[in-house]
């Protein structure tokens, strides 16, 4: 089921293996295309349309009341709800010490420059829904866009075919404080908060995590909005040296597997022994799974144990893969931390599994898949707000620097730009 690689010998054949990267089948990007660009012109009617062909509901009341979202806190277990708030709490925690500040310094002369941090006005935040109902990616959604100060804040998530929506997703929206939830997903829902239509308003961002007619959406609306990134399918890579323990180095394998038969679960270690054992016992595990057919789906597909010579190389292994979640089952995680440039999120040590990031311990688990973490950073405050320039010239530094700055306007053959400095330099004599 695990397929195992020695990396000296089979580089070639690996890169080949674990390459992933973000595409769509010319099928689902037609088809997203016919969405984006009907309900774009169609608004209203096109959003109800697709949402009773995909959904099987056709929009009577487009938002749940927050009579609804008020009654699945209360009933839902309180055991449940307490673990939310506290979960809530940690991550609202952890994004406060990523908050800007907007600055301004004076270099002399009478100039002030600086910039301007703003929150933005509107976000949709989209939650899968349906088989699929994460009250932890609506928690980690809203957070950041908190803790930003963005004004008004609108929740997304498919509904069933009776119109109502998962009782526990609606609990988490109340401990967030969230009022305002839509009863659609998919392309559809994208597009509608995208370009606005008679029910639903246009926004500045669109967040969230979803199935990749929801990532294409995405893709195709970014300049009309901003996002925060195409997603595609989950990955974890896990070092492991000789001490590791081979069951939770399994357990991990299988925790990234059991989400979707495209997830990617890579075990990097420098003991040929760990790596037979972990293969061994992974063959053995999977059948007490709930998800064993899903986990062994996404284990034939995308599964690896990769055996390297030493540490150092399975630092240069993970760095070209660029996981979405790492983690470190090593005696000495934090030495190895300086060599590790590409993750989305690192876990340190064998009690820092991707679990304890995925719900609770503050951080975001929105992070950058299929390699992207060379260049893209989980989702934060910063996706949240905007930057303004400030610049305030003085009458005296512009007497001292306009000529070198129009010199630099002839030079670009922008004349106008010249000129407009040297008529301000013309008035000065």
């Amino acid at each position: 089921m695990l397929r195992l690689f020695s990396y000296a010998d089979e580089r070639s054949e690996l890169h080949r293996h674990l390459v992933r990267s973000v595409t769509f089948e010319p099928e689902v990007r037609r088809v997203v295309l016919d969405i984006v660009d009907n309900v774009r012109s169609g608004g209203d009617k096109a959003l109800f349309e697709y949402t009773e062909r995909f959904q099987g509901f056709r929009p009577g009341a487009v938002k749940v009341s927050g009579e609804e979202i008020r009654q699945a806190f209360e009933v839902e277990d309180s055991e449940f709800v307490a673990v939310l708030e506290e979960s809530y709490r940690n991550i609202v925690a952890f994004h406060e010490h990523e908050a800007e500040k907007s600055f301004f310094y004076e270099p002399g002369n009478g100039v002030l420059l600086g910039q301007r941090v703003t929150p933005l006005d509107r976000a949709m935040l989209y939650v899968p829904g349906g088989k699929a109902a994460y009250p932890s990616s609506l928690l980690m959604n809203v957070a950041p866009a908190r803790v930003a100060g963005v004004g008004e804040m609108f929740l997304s998530t498919p509904c069933a075919a009776d119109g109502t929506i998962s009782p526990r997703i609606l609990a988490a929206a109340h401990v967030a404080g969230i009022d305002t939830v839509y009863k659609f997903g998919g392309a559809q829902a994208v597009a509608a908060f995208a370009f606005g239509t008679e029910s639903v308003p246009k926004v500045d961002k669109i967040t969230g995590p979803g199935n990749k007619y929801v990532a294409l959406a995405k893709k195709e609306v970014f300049g009309h909005v901003s996002i925060d990134s195409i997603a595609g399918p989950s990955e974890v890579v896990v070092i492991a040296d000789e001490a590791a323990d081979p069951e939770f180095v399994v357990l991990d394998l299988f925790a990234q597997s059991e989400h979707d038969p495209d997830a990617a679960s890579i075990l990097i270690t420098d003991s040929a022994k760990l790596a037979g054992e972990v293969c061994r016992l992974a063959d053995k595990m999977v059948a007490t799974m709930e998800r064993r057919e899903v986990i062994g789906q996404a284990l034939e597909a995308n599964g690896a144990v990769i055996v390297v010579a030493d540490l150092s190389e399975a630092c240069d292994v993970s760095n070209m893969i660029a996981p979405e979640h790492l983690e470190l089952h090593v005696r000495s995680p934090w030495e190895m931390l300086p060599r590790l440039r590409h993750a989305g999120a690192i876990f340190m040590g064998d009690y820092s599994c991707e679990s304890v990031g995925d719900y609770f311990a503050g951080p975001n688990h929105t992070l950058p898949t299929n390699g992207t973490a060379r260049f893209f950073s989980p989702l934060s405050v910063r996706d949240f707000v905007k930057h303004t320039s400030i610049v305030s010239y003085s009458r005296e530094e512009l007497a001292m620097t306009g000529e070198k700055i129009a010199l630099f306007a002839d030079n670009e053959g922008l004349q106008a730009h010249a000129e407009a400095v040297r008529a301000r330099l013309r008035a000065m004599r």
